[in-house]
């Protein structure tokens, strides 16, 4: 706005449009990987895990955790999962094992890519007046470029106020009891 001139907002405001960010974070390297997509459901995640085993494709093992919302652990990605990791599939198609590591239901705060949205959404969404959904696509993915950019440059572990305050060794294993003794 020019200066003397105070910006208004309409209480009411014709909607410009709206976008579902569809993403995952490489927690030692602190990479975010992301699309866009028309929902959230099976199909994104599917989409989702399709794009990863191609990025990670050189790696022995990935591991998939996240929160309990229902798209994420379908029957049908499940399945998905059992297919990519029979022998046959990954030594023709050369992927990694996947594992699962769901987080407890009502838990999204550990879900530490939740941080990074939320960080996202403060520095552009929030406030902001976008002509366009286009526009507004512009501007995230410059965020996550630049991010990506700077945690490449000056690396770093994504949780960093986490890691080497876990209860027990930090590795998956179904065994582990991670409750906290002084928070029962």
């Amino acid at each position: 706005m020019p200066p003397g001139v105070t910006k208004t907002v309409p209480q009411y405001q014709k909607s410009k449009g709206s976008l579902i960010i569809t993403g995952a974070l490489e927690l030692s390297t602190n990479q975010t990987t992301h699309f866009y997509s028309d929902s959230k459901d099976t199909e994104e995640m599917l989409r989702l895990l399709e794009i990863l085993l191609k990025k990670y494709k050189d790696e022995d093992c990935i591991y998939l955790s996240w929160d309990a919302a229902s798209w994420h652990c379908s029957q049908e990605f499940k399945d998905r999962v059992k297919e990519v990791n029979s022998p046959k599939y990954r030594k023709t198609q050369g992927t990694p094992l996947v594992k699962l590591a769901p987080l407890p239901a009502g838990a999204q705060f550990l879900n530490v890519i939740e941080s990074i949205f939320s960080g996202m959404a403060k520095a552009i969404i929030h406030n902001s007046d976008y002509e366009s959904v286009k526009e507004c696509k512009k501007a995230i993915n410059k965020y996550f470029s630049d991010r990506n950019r700077k945690f490449k440059k000056t690396p770093k572990r994504a949780g960093n106020k986490i890691w080497g305050k876990e209860i027990v060794k930090p590795q998956f294993s179904e065994s582990n009891n991670c409750k906290d003794p002084n928070h029962r």
